[in-house]
């Protein structure tokens, strides 16, 4: 009988928090299509600072925790403090909005910085704020819709992640081009949060992670070696430093190779972490080691140091001297 290679499972699902106020369509758009084979997220939380809102009534018919904090008589930091405060009890890697009529306090924002989504009815960076459907009709536009985006400390300012067009039909009241723009933000919005949450398998968001990270470094050159993206100090005499490794040789990771001090400092780090790091194929012999980029909780403060090390033991001795002085300040 023949042998059969192990079956590796897909990647963890990523765990959200979401935040509403009201009825929470939004919420049920996403909670149902959580539920899809092969979604990349589940919902572990559904929070509201309106106690009474349907959407928590929802939420608890279909097994969802929840939580409820009234905003009333608090200052808005001290708000944001409790709500966070479940989305962490509830082990929440991002905090959706969906309808959540509160403005958020920086120091809230910037804790999470890039794990906070929110959907705006208007075809960013048009409409920013409120009456945002009145605002297209009287503009006299064409097309209408919604966009996903990051939050940041501006309002509705955040890098976009997606939108959806909605055509402006004749006679449109703000009312009936709600309508159709909240039919299509159901759409839209979990096909986005999936996707955004799961990038962080992604080869294709990876390498481009590595690729920007790896030509900040002074002479650098990409290069094809073997195949696969490659990079390599500059001129006739470069020498390469990063390999970018995509599942090959049969192994189940997405990983960056780079070089090390030798066997023995490969076999440690290996040892130590086997989560992290593991001996990939035909250069592993050579000292190299694969950093796997396809994990959850990369450490990307790790990859850096891993890419400039490896870098600097390439690079012309003019260069790395240089290097080393300036990372002094």
């Amino acid at each position: 009988m023949a042998d059969t290679a192990p079956e590796h499972p897909g990647p963890p699902k990523a765990r959200v928090a979401i935040f509403i106020s009201g009825t929470g369509t939004n919420m049920a758009a996403l909670l149902y299509a959580s539920r899809l084979p092969g979604a990349a997220y589940e919902v572990v939380l559904v929070a509201s600072n309106q106690p009474a809102a349907t959407g928590l009534a929802l939420a608890q018919s279909e097994g969802i925790a929840t939580f409820s904090q009234p905003h009333k008589g608090m200052d808005r930091a001290a708000h944001d403090q409790v709500m966070e405060a479940a989305a962490i009890r509830a082990r929440a890697d991002y905090i959706i909005l969906a309808g959540y009529m509160r403005i958020l306090s920086d120091e809230f924002v910037r804790r999470w910085h890039g794990r906070m989504l929110n959907i705006h009815p208007s075809l960013l960076p048009k409409y920013r704020g409120l009456d945002t459907y009145q605002r297209a009709i009287d503009a006299g536009d064409e097309t209408a819709g919604a966009t996903v985006h990051l939050v940041s400390t501006e309002l509705d300012a955040g890098e976009i992640l997606g939108q959806i067009a909605v055509t402006v039909q004749p006679g449109d009241s703000a009312d009936s081009l709600a309508r159709r723009i909240r039919i299509a933000e159901h759409q839209l919005y979990p096909q986005i949060v999936a996707r955004y949450v799961a990038r962080q398998y992604d080869a294709g968001w990876l390498l481009a992670q590595i690729r920007r990270m790896a030509l900040q470094m002074p002479e650098t050159e990409e290069r094809e070696s073997h195949g696969a993206p490659a990079w390599r100090t500059g001129g006739k005499s470069g020498k390469y430093f990063a390999h970018f490794a995509d599942r090959h040789h049969g192994v189940p990771h997405v990983a960056l190779l780079v070089k090390t001090g030798g066997q023995d400092e490969l076999g440690a780090l290996i040892d130590n972490d086997p989560d992290a790091f593991f001996r990939p194929a035909y250069y592993g012999a050579s000292g190299w080691v694969g950093i796997i980029l396809n994990r959850p909780g990369l450490d990307w403060d790790q990859v850096t140091y891993w890419l400039q090390r490896s870098w600097q033991s390439a690079a012309p001795k003019r260069l790395s001297r240089l290097f080393a002085a300036a990372s002094e300040f």
